[in-house]
């Protein structure tokens, strides 16, 4: 009898459960399991009577998953992914890489030296529009590029309303939350799109609105070499949501409504085309195609999308923020160390 591939997902929360299901979804019936975060015992109806629950990491490993989903809280990623790589099993880390360049102490050198199967979960570049945005700009389609403007913003109680959202992940510093962390995509692509940005000046606050313990309104100034400026705007407490990217270029300005799927170029005054349009597009197709690129990616056939030293490029930036912000002053990026 064929024994079945195994892949395990580390943690039991929303995304947890989305990479289970998609888990089973493309790769059935291989055997998914889980295992929790902290080591607690998980009940069925938490991950599904058909996922495999283990009683501690150490345990799933005895099965040699083809590859692992790092789901746990931010501060944990490092930490459970270091016990993996030291097994040279593939990971997909869930974003952010860390909640801070210190959880790296002592492991870069191995992050480093397994870099080829480690893949970081920024899964809004697998979004239609957002390879269609990228496409555009390789493309020149506005010229060269003046400014840059991202607004990414939504009323942290609506994200579940199921649940009560102060213990959520999002709003404790202790799992990881705060706006830096959770929309850090924002600070992904604009690294993916524009290339590495040399300063930040950044004001990060806590408004009090929310009765959180973290950050819930960022506004930073972001300067390239060349003299490019990105305005980034984030926060957990617009009630209408919003999340776009504004491109000023030399022939016109092309705006990206992520939440609509849909980018639009404006040449002039009442003067506009729509050059992408997909309202219907299924966001859960974003995690499938990713990880339908990690197993391509665990078997050696293609690289990381978002490879280790992006995602550390990413960290590095947050941490040139969080800095700026505390001191009030312009911050080097590339001077900011674990």
């Amino acid at each position: 009898m064929t024994e079945l591939n195994t892949y395990l997902v580390i943690g039991s929360g929303s995304i947890a459960k989305r990479h289970i299901a998609n888990l089973k979804q493309l790769f059935g019936p291989a055997r998914v399991g889980c295992v929790s975060a902290s080591g607690r015992a998980l009940l069925a109806e938490e991950v599904g009577e058909d996922t495999q629950r283990f009683a501690s990491l150490q345990d799933a490993l005895q099965v040699r998953p083809c590859f692992v989903i790092v789901a746990s809280p931010a501060p944990w990623h490092i930490e459970h992914a270091a016990v993996l790589l030291q097994q040279r099993i593939p990971v997909l880390i869930e974003k952010p890489v860390a909640d801070s360049l210190e959880r790296l102490s002592g492991v870069h050198d191995l992050l480093m030296e397994h870099a080829s199967i480690i893949d970081v979960a920024y899964n809004l570049r697998y979004m239609t529009s957002a390879t269609a945005f990228k496409a555009l700009l390789d493309e020149r389609c506005v010229g060269d590029v003046r400014g840059v403007s991202v607004d990414v913003g939504q009323y942290l109680p609506d994200w579940r309303p199921a649940s009560d959202y102060r213990n959520n992940v999002s709003a404790r510093q202790a799992l990881g939350g705060g706006v830096l962390l959770e929309l850090s995509h924002e600070l992904d692509y604009l690294g993916w799109l524009f290339g590495e940005f040399d300063t930040v000046y950044c004001a990060a606050r806590n408004s009090g609105a929310l009765e959180i313990d973290v950050e819930d309104t960022v506004d930073a100034v972001l300067v390239r070499k060349d003299g490019l400026v990105a305005n980034v705007h984030m926060d957990f407490l617009q009630r209408a949501p919003v999340r776009t990217c504004k491109v000023i270029g030399q022939l016109g300005t092309l705006v990206w409504d992520i939440l609509n799927n849909r980018i639009v170029l404006h040449t002039g005054k009442d003067q506009q085309r729509v050059l992408f349009d997909d309202p219907s597009y299924d966001r859960n197709n974003m995690y499938l195609d990713q990880l339908r690129h990690f197993a391509q990616v665990a078997q050696g056939v293609v690289r990381p999308a978002v490879g280790i030293v992006d995602a550390l490029r990413t960290l590095q930036l947050i941490e040139a923020m969080r800095r700026s912000a505390v001191v009030g002053q312009v911050i080097s990026i590339g001077g900011i160390q674990a």
